[in-house]
């Protein structure tokens, strides 16, 4: 009989052992909440900052975007509802989205967006490249990459200038020199070139961005396949589309998403090379010179409105697809 007991009790249900007991339970969700306590208190004074340095002044100009402040006396602005916006008023719309301008703008900011991200996402990867391969003088050109990146926007910016002035710029000199052009070009004043001219500059300075975001994607490849696609003699274009670059997708989405909310809200580059020009003007240019020239705090403050919220939507609709695109690609 003792024997028959002893076996019952090690015939038990596996499932009755591999429970965690009520109190060991209890005690993980315990240590759970109080990690993300502490997690909620590291994180409160980054979030009071940000709270007081961008949520205070966005929410003003939210504000201001529905009133007809003016800059000269702030304190006399009255609510005039969507006015700044649009309004419809004697046969004719007005306001920004009414404004021809402020849709030249528009498609200015996204053309340059669009061509200037994906120029520097291409030429960064294969600088990247380059970079990652080994060869003599390696670390003194990785940190000479890096030079145009580190110059402040603004030095950079009235550099070029004078690099692409007319009369006595560098660039036209040396075109005419090896016979490419025949008369100066006005790179910075006409409508069909200066575009072309910012968005030159833009991918001068931030290709080292993007590259530099890609070689730390690069140091951290395993070497296991590329020495195996090299033993089966796999050709390097195939190993780089069908290896590398799934690999470092993440590093890309992230150098993408930063290079595509400053290029949608670019100001300085623009501003500097071509001042107010409708061929160039973006959306940060328009609000700046409806705050600050024509003193309109109230339709500058609507532009500016309008310009948080297509970066908005922007960003979200690329953190969607981005993520449907890992999904798709893990399954």
């Amino acid at each position: 009989m003792p024997s028959s007991s002893h076996s019952s009790q090690n015939d038990a249900p596996l499932g009755a052992h591999s429970i965690a007991p009520p109190a060991r339970r209890h005690r993980g969700t315990k240590v759970r909440r109080q990690r993300v306590k502490a997690a909620w208190l590291f994180l409160a004074p980054m979030l009071i900052a940000l709270t007081l340095v961008a949520g205070w002044p966005l929410m003003r100009t939210f504000f201001l975007s529905f009133t007809d402040a003016s800059l000269s006396d702030l304190g006399a602005a009255n609510l005039i509802g969507f006015e700044n916006y649009l309004v419809y008023d004697d046969g004719r719309w007005y306001g920004v989205l009414a404004d021809p301008i402020w849709w030249r703008s528009v498609w200015n900011t996204v053309y340059f967006s669009v061509v200037s991200v994906s120029l520097e996402v291409v030429f960064g990867v294969i600088v990247a490249l380059i970079l990652n391969a080994e060869f003599k003088g390696r670390v003194i050109v990785r940190a000479a990459v890096l030079i145009p990146w580190a110059i402040p926007t603004i030095v950079s910016a009235q550099m070029w200038a004078w690099m692409l002035n007319d009369q006595f710029g560098i660039i036209n000199h040396m075109l005419m020199a090896v016979g490419i052009i025949d008369n100066p070009i006005a790179w910075t004043a006409s409508a069909t070139y200066s575009m072309w001219a910012v968005i030159m500059v833009d991918v001068w300075k931030t290709i080292p961005f993007v590259a530099l975001l890609v070689l730390a994607a690069l140091q951290m490849l395993p070497k296991d396949c590329y020495e195996a696609a090299e033993v089966d003699g796999i050709h390097p274009l195939r190993v780089f589309f069908k290896v590398t670059l799934p690999l470092i997708t993440p590093a890309l989405m992230v150098a993408v998403i930063f290079r595509l909310l400053d290029a949608l809200r670019v100001f300085d580059v623009i501003y500097v090379l071509t001042s107010n020009s409708t061929s160039t003007m973006s959306m940060s240019v328009y609000a700046r010179q409806q705050l600050v020239e024509f003193q309109d705090v109230g339709y500058g403050s609507a532009a500016s409105t309008l310009l948080f919220l297509i970066i908005a939507l922007a960003t979200i609709a690329y953190l969607y697809l981005g993520r449907k695109q890992i999904q798709l690609g893990g399954d």
